[in-house]
């Protein structure tokens, strides 16, 4: 009897800012892949510049899936996300195509990578509705820190303004009497696919300049003027997707809370914070292959390196030739 044979999966994973985008799609076109955004932010209509979502005109003919699918008071869970994009991986594969997932959301890809299961955990609405008002009375800090007094793994890798994760990470502890971290340690590894994993990282320093940098450009871009408009279409601010990096610090300005400087300045301490945190959560997980891309080599030579990896993995059955050309470019 002959096994069935798992599809296959490739993965590019990193932190914010890292250059994910622009070495995806020359990896999309050699490997002849369909990317899956493995953002939780670009699932967002109307929410283009403060999740760095790369424009239609420059995806070059490469499809790109779970982007622009919901609206923003949507409250899209990682798993619906593993939901689509299970059924996304089989669509793909049936065409003869590479299922490709490129993003920096950590548990929604690695929920996809390893079939986590979530049905499991039950809910206390009573429960949820005091740590919503524990929150609006005290501050986000302080439900963050009861957090931190039970599960410190799961509160490291949880910014203090992500309530809604925070409340539920409480919420399991205290419906089942296990933490998060606890039932992620408890799930078992094994990948419905056969997986190729290749992390992107840079030296720090490197990684929060080009951070500042992309920040300075979504200024330029009207960033403001985009939560702004949000905002009016009356999104409301505890919607999941206004708690999302360059909305949740954008609109005190928008209120009059703060200066645009110091608004500014928040975004780009708050995105370091996110980029450390991204890069705690994948060097925990296991077989990733990891690339800096923020060394002497140029982007041909780490493209090269990236493609040796994939042809590694995949060999058997995805001719790869060593001496193709690619593209070179500047990574986003």
């Amino acid at each position: 009897m002959s096994i069935k044979k798992q599809p296959r999966l490739l993965v590019l994973v990193g932190p914010t800012a890292v250059g994910k985008t622009a070495y995806s799609l020359e990896i999309a076109k050699r490997w002849d892949a369909e990317i899956i955004s493995g953002d939780s932010m670009q699932v967002y209509r109307g929410m283009d510049i403060g999740t760095a979502k790369i424009p239609v005109e420059e995806r070059q003919g490469i499809p790109h899936h779970l982007i622009d699918i919901c609206e923003p008071d949507h409250p899209f869970s990682v798993a619906e996300f593993q939901e689509r994009c299970a059924a996304l991986i089989e669509e793909i594969t049936s065409r003869g195509k590479l299922p490709f997932i490129v993003g920096g959301t950590g548990l929604y890809v690695e929920s996809v990578c390893y079939n986590y299961q979530f049905s499991e955990t039950g809910s206390d609405d009573i429960y949820r509705a005091e740590m919503e008002a524990y929150a609006q009375t005290h501050g986000n800090e302080a439900l963050h820190a009861r957090l931190q007094a039970i599960d410190p793994i799961a509160a490291q890798r949880l910014h203090p303004n992500d309530r809604r994760r925070v409340i539920r990470a409480l919420e399991v502890f205290h419906v089942t009497g296990q933490t998060f971290t606890e039932q992620q340690a408890g799930q078992q590894k094994r990948s419905p696919y056969e997986l190729c994993l290749v992390g992107l990282t840079r030296p720090r320093e490197q990684l929060y300049n080009r951070v500042e940098q992309r920040i300075d450009e979504m200024m330029s871009l009207g960033l403001v003027e985009e939560v702004e408009r949000l905002v009016r279409a009356g999104v409301p601010k505890r919607a999941i997707a206004m708690q999302g990096l360059g909305y949740k610090e954008i609109i005190p300005y928008l209120e009059g809370e703060m200066t645009l400087e110091a608004a500014v300045t928040l975004l780009k301490r708050d995105t370091r914070h996110f980029a450390k945190r991204q890069l705690s959560w994948f060097r925990h997980m296991q077989d990733i292959q990891w690339v800096d891309v923020g060394g002497q080599a140029n982007f041909y030579e780490n493209l090269q390196a990236i493609h040796a990896i994939i042809a590694g993995k995949f060999q058997n059955d995805l001719e790869y030739n060593s001496n193709q050309s690619c593209n070179g470019g500047n990574g986003k």
